[in-house]
């Protein structure tokens, strides 16, 4: 029998050598197996081959009574269903298949902006469902420039090879021309970064920056139709969309405290009145928060 550090040291080298993960998700998906193995007790590959839907609905209902969400807890399935493949390869099942289990439902209700944890499950799911390693990289850097930095998909699939090495801060071009000064998050330049590490083709001069699977620029319609698939596995709403992420950039900004010019130059916007809108959007998500936890109903 295996030793617990030996399966997720095996775990962590297979998603990160054989997948390419990022160190991100390596460690998410670590964790959630060891999660797994504490609950079950089991270290055994063939045993662990051998875990079915019923003892991961089991694991999950527990982990929901953790206090996870509908959309964390979506993400560990994934997690969990990676993991028992790895174990039925890792065991010599000919054709490893994991559980079949439906993820949980989330509750449709008025179009919302995505919360921070749900923007970036919504890129890491979309990185670990790509055909290639760099091609996950790719989207999760895309996605990430539009949470992160607020930055329109024209915006992020505009950049080319010129603005790299990423710095603190970045030039974006935007409509009718007009230039900003965006900031952009470690966290940001780091996806950006991997994704450069991986890409097969050259990135340098004024080529497009973020390539399709050929070569040439990468199309905004790939990267819809990823988080299109996305947001289904996770249970979110349709409204969970690329412009989604950008909108909730805004929004969470503003819920912590950044004024509305401040806004303004950081989206782009020419009319102060386009900013605006975010003001409305954080008051009905407060509503709709506070109706949600109020004792009373409320008109």
């Amino acid at each position: 029998m295996a030793h617990k550090a030996d399966v997720l040291e095996a775990w962590g080298e297979h998603l990160a050598l054989g997948r390419r993960r990022s160190p991100h998700t390596v460690r998410a998906y670590v964790a959630t197996a060891a999660r797994l193995l504490d609950a079950i007790g089991e270290t055994d590959w063939a045993r662990l081959a051998r875990v079915d839907a019923a003892v991961l609905r089991g694991h999950l209902a527990a982990r929901r009574q953790d206090g996870i969400g509908n959309v964390s807890a979506a993400r560990e399935l994934s997690a969990l269903k990676a993991f028992i493949a790895f174990a039925q390869d890792r065991a010599g099942v000919a054709q490893p298949m994991p559980p079949r289990i439906k993820g949980p439902r989330v509750k449709k209700g008025l179009p919302r902006p995505v919360t921070p944890d749900e923007a970036v499950n919504l890129a890491e799911t979309v990185e670990d469902d790509a055909s290639q390693p760099w091609i996950g990289a790719r989207d999760r850097a895309v996605l990430l420039l539009l949470y992160g930095a607020g930055l329109r998909i024209a915006e992020a699939l505009s950049l080319t090879g010129g603005a790299l090495p990423l710095a603190e801060t970045l030039v974006v071009t935007g409509k009718g021309g007009k230039q900003r000064m965006v900031p952009l998050l470690p966290v940001v330049r780091s996806a950006v970064a991997d994704y450069v590490d991986q890409c097969p083709w050259p990135l340098e001069g004024e080529k497009a920056l973020f390539r399709g699977a050929k070569g040439g620029a990468l199309a905004p319609g790939l990267v819809q139709r990823a988080v299109a698939r996305a947001r289904v596995a996770l249970g979110l709403p349709s409204t969970a969309t690329p412009h989604a992420l950008r909108h909730s950039f805004a929004t969470h900004l503003l819920g912590a405290g950044a004024d509305l010019r401040s806004l303004q130059e950081l989206l782009g916007h020419v009319s102060l009145s386009s900013t605006q809108i975010y003001t409305r959007v954080d008051a009905a998500t407060m509503l709709d928060a506070y109706r949600n936890a109020h004792p009373r109903e409320i008109g």
